[in-house]
Order: C-alpha cells, then structure tokens, then sequence
C-alpha cells in the first residue's frame, strides 16, 4: 500500500527525482540525463501507474491525488502530497494538472514482440517531442501493434512526449533503430511491406495500400524535408495522402492518424 506523506519544504531531498524539470540533464536523451520516465497529470499518471515502468513515487496536491488514491493503494510506493505553490518551487514552473509521477525505464521491447505485429510505424528524423507524442497516441488509437524510432528521433520517454500521448507512449512497444535498411530486412523476412510515407508524385494512395497489404510497416519522416533518400531507397512502395493540391504536405502527426486509421480501417474489413 501506498505511503502517504505531507511534505511542506520544498528543499526536502526526497523530492528531487522531481527538481528543475526544466534543466538539460533532465532529458532522459541528453548526456548526463538520468533517464527517468515523468508523468503529468491524472491520465498519463494512472497509465504509468498501470504500465511496465517500476515507479518510484508520485507529487501532487491533495485533491489530485485523492483521484487517484484506489490505484495508489495498490502500491508500495511514497505518495508525496504538498501544495501547489511547493510543487510549482520543486518542479521549476507551474504544473496546473496538480500530479506528477516518476518511474524507472523498464526493460528494452525485444524484436520478437514488434515481428509479430500486423501493422508498425517507423519513424525518422521526427525530432520535435510533441509530434512523437502525438505518433503514440495515434498509434495507440488506431490499434499499430509498436513503433520503430530511427535516426534523428528524441527518446520517446522524455517528459512532453509523455504529456502530450497522454501516457500512451508508455504501452506501445517501440525499439530504437540506428540502421533502418538493416531493420527492413528483418522486417521484410517475415512478410512486412516496407512502405514510405511521403507527398511525392506517383505514389500510392494509402487508402488503396491499406487494402493491399497484411502486414506492413509505415514510415514517416521529418516536418522540414520528408523521409531520407536511404529510406525511400528501400521501402517496397511509396504512399501518399492525397489532399488539396495548394497544399504541400500535412503535419507529421496528422499524416500519421490518416495513415493508422486506414490500417485500422484493413484490419475491421477483414473480420467482415
């Protein structure tokens, strides 16, 4: 069961998995970060109380945490319960969700699990925390069995992708990837079609992709200039969205749903 304990100093040392979130060595993707895996507010909160990350202890306000006390009791863990102006001196800036979480990184999802999935996303060079985020939640929406995170991605664990999947992020599986050919092979060994996602003249609706496939994997790439060379070079097919043709591309996130939701879509034809 839960340890609850009122703290009033915002200097108390139990306090400092959450100290100066702000600050550089927070990221759990820089040099010197210490990796920690940080949840705000009442939702992401109760999914990582609920996920495989070994959590360490919980900060909120009292009525907050009262939210999620039947969860809590379940667990043996400190449950810090302070003032919103403590929390607000200890975090570094105001939080106005009132509850945050900190957990361990759990262990690294094996290839195996992500093989034996239908659908996946790939990602490369999508290096803004929220547009990945966004790509976990929209992943987890749309039933994608993980995601593959390449080159020039942030740590999906950082604290605003957390936020902004609204603690989606901690039960997609995802792995991370240096050398995306090299994935494909794997990939494309056991049945996946490698597809990219991109705005190019010619490629395939995704629509029509979505229908031709049964096991495939989508990639999608930065906000500025799209996938790679290297990884359009080896996908099997290239798709795209169509949309209006004053506009050039969608935002990386939205690309994203519309493509996961016409996978989603193949999978419930195919129990028809």
């Amino acid at each position: 069961m839960a340890v609850f304990v009122d703290v009033g100093d915002p200097a108390d040392p139990r306090l400092d998995d959450y100290r100066d979130l702000k600050r550089a060595d927070r990221r759990p993707d820089r040099p010197g970060g210490r990796g920690l895996v940080i949840a705000e507010g009442t939702n992401a909160v109760q999914r990582l109380l609920d996920s495989p990350y070994p959590v360490r202890s919980v900060l909120g306000i009292r009525p907050r945490v009262d939210d999620l006390a039947a969860r809590l009791a379940a667990l043996d863990v400190p449950v810090y319960v302070t003032s919103a102006e403590v929390m607000d001196a200890v975090i570094g800036f105001h939080l106005n969700r009132g509850v945050l979480a900190v957990a361990d990184r759990a262990a690294p999802v094996s290839w195996e699990r992500l093989l034996s999935g239908r659908v996946l996303l790939g990602l490369e060079g999508v290096n803004d925390h929220e547009n990945i985020g966004s790509l976990f939640r929209n992943a987890a929406a749309f039933g994608v069995d993980g995601v593959l995170v390449g080159p020039g991605c942030p740590d999906p664990l950082y604290r605003r992708s957390v936020r902004v999947s609204m603690g989606h992020v901690l039960h997609v599986p995802f792995a991370r990837v240096d050398d995306i050919g090299a994935a494909a092979s794997k990939l494309r060994a056991v049945g996946f079609t490698i597809a990219a996602l991109t705005p190019r003249p010619g490629a395939v609706p995704v629509r029509d992709f979505a229908r031709s496939v049964e096991r495939a994997i989508l990639f999608l790439g930065s906000e500025g200039h799209g996938l790679s060379e290297d990884v359009l070079s080896v996908a099997d097919v290239a798709v795209r969205i169509p949309i209006a043709k004053h506009v050039d591309s969608l935002n990386v996130a939205v690309a994203g749903a519309i493509a996961c939701y016409e996978m989603a879509e193949r999978a419930r034809l195919g129990q028809r």
